[in-house]
């Protein structure tokens, strides 16, 4: 039996990342994984791979729609399903064989198999029992479906059989307008499909800037991605390599169908703690089925934590990340802390989406008195010159105090845009700090400055 202070049970990017910062802070790590590689679902299944076809089929938009227009000319492109899945798999390989380096580097062992607690200080991989004087529960989440519709990964399929169809569909629904829907939605749209994205609610992207949900939305469209808003599904008939879609709309309850060739789920996901033993340990779990932790991420149960999707907060690797870190330094006796209103948000679409603080909805509920500043990407020479001026950057501050409350963006490389913001709020930075940051020109982050600039005189490109 051997023995170890750290056994994180998981190893995406909250299980590894903890496991590095462990290791680093002089405890004898173990991580337990029983995928072939490591990284979890991010690396393996998940924000890796998708977004190697976001951009392959991003690559193949600016060539059929801007190539010519820049005087680049010659054959067409066409699509190499098998050598495009290809690539993905390559981009997924070199990634998780980077994870399995760094275990390496840093003399992390790899406890191979699944993982179960059978009493406080032990973990069974296999038939073996392993010590150790803390657990991380690091076991991310799995796909959430909805009644009536069962998915068997080839003709009604979740986030993982989208990133592997042996052929593009020639119709796709998506069930869920959330991040993976769209993103998903728009690799295969971009591909040749016509994709039909069913939706619940009224808006895309549920609790994101409603500015942002309806700009977002005319622009998917004006790609041509379909959206049937409003709508419940009732279950989906697979038959003979094709699925029909049944739902009812809330506003009158009419029924419809629509017929697919595939049928993606993206209706959320859900801790996945199966096979653990949290129950015979006494873990307790909220009614959605998340670990209960502390503000050290400790469990009821006495060196036993958890972290990332399994615990509350939202599903998202960076925060996972965060939370692997400041759990290792708070084991190792320093005192920590994740600042969870400076959390950004990114769907990989193009244009991209991002977010990080409060919306105006929030800001209002909360009866803050706030002032906005907006910049158009129109605005921006470097966007107008690379056919990206969709879009903007609106920015939140405080009225009374000017200190930034929250961004949102949409448009080219809000991902990277958006840390700027980040850091800003991380330190507490008014509006009129970036407004009076000099930015190099010609960038796309001089329309962050504006937009700051606009929460004040007002912007100079405007």
């Amino acid at each position: 039996m051997s023995s170890y202070d750290v056994i994180i049970i998981g190893s995406g990017p909250g299980g590894y990342v903890c496991a590095i910062r462990c290791a680093q802070l002089g405890l004898k790590t173990a991580i337990v994984e029983g995928r072939e590689t490591l990284g979890g679902t991010c690396l393996n299944v998940g924000c890796i791979p998708s977004k190697a076809l976001l951009h392959a089929s991003h690559m193949l938009h600016e060539a059929q729609h801007n190539f010519a227009a820049m005087g680049l000319k010659g054959k067409t492109q066409s699509v190499d399903w098998k050598q495009m899945l290809s690539y993905k798999d390559d981009v997924i390989g070199q990634n998780t064989k980077g994870v399995e380096f760094l275990m390496k580097k840093n003399k992390v062992d790899w406890l191979k198999g699944w993982g179960s607690i059978p009493a406080a200080g032990q973990v069974k991989v296999g038939d073996e029992v392993h010590e150790a004087k803390n657990i991380i529960i690091a076991s991310g989440s799995e796909v959430s479906s909805l009644p009536g519709v069962e998915i068997d990964e080839k003709t009604v399929v979740s986030s993982t059989g989208a990133l592997e169809m042996k052929k593009i569909p020639n119709k796709l629904v998506v069930i869920g307008a959330g991040v993976i829907g769209l993103e998903l939605g728009s690799v295969y749209s971009r591909l040749g499909s016509e994709v039909t994205v069913v939706e619940f609610l009224d808006a895309v992207t549920p609790g994101m800037d409603g500015e942002v949900q309806r700009q977002f939305q005319k622009m998917l469209t004006k790609q041509g991605i379909n959206f049937v808003m409003g709508a419940a599904v009732q279950g989906v008939k697979s038959k003979g390599g094709k699925a029909t879609v049944t739902y009812k709309l809330r506003k009158d309850d009419s029924e419809a169908t629509i017929d697919a060739d595939t049928v993606l789920v993206a209706t959320g996901r859900r801790p996945y703690v199966d096979g653990l033993g949290l129950e015979a340990l006494g873990v307790e779990r909220s009614e959605r089925g998340q670990i209960k932790t502390d503000g050290n991420y400790a469990t009821n149960v006495a060196g036993i934590y958890a972290i990332g999707d399994c615990i509350d907060g939202p599903m998202l690797a960076h925060k996972a990340e965060d939370e692997g870190m400041a759990c290792a330094e708070g084991l190792a006796g320093q005192k920590p802390h994740v600042n969870y209103g400076v959390i950004p948000g990114v769907i990989y679409t193009h244009p991209e989406v991002a977010n990080v603080g409060k919306t105006e909805e929030q800001l209002k509920d909360e009866g803050v008195d706030y002032k906005v500043g907006k910049f158009s990407f129109m605005g921006n020479g470097r966007a107008k010159a690379n056919f990206a001026g969709d879009g903007f950057v609106k920015l939140l501050a405080d009225k009374a105090t000017d200190r930034i409350l929250g961004a949102h963006i949409i448009g080219p490389m809000a991902g990277d845009l958006i840390h700027e913001v980040c850091v800003a709020m991380e330190f507490g930075a008014a509006a009129e700090d970036l407004a009076r940051t000099c930015h190099a020109h010609p960038t796309y982050s001089e329309a962050v400055r504006e937009a700051a600039l606009a929460c004040g005189d007002g912007a100079i490109h405007a």
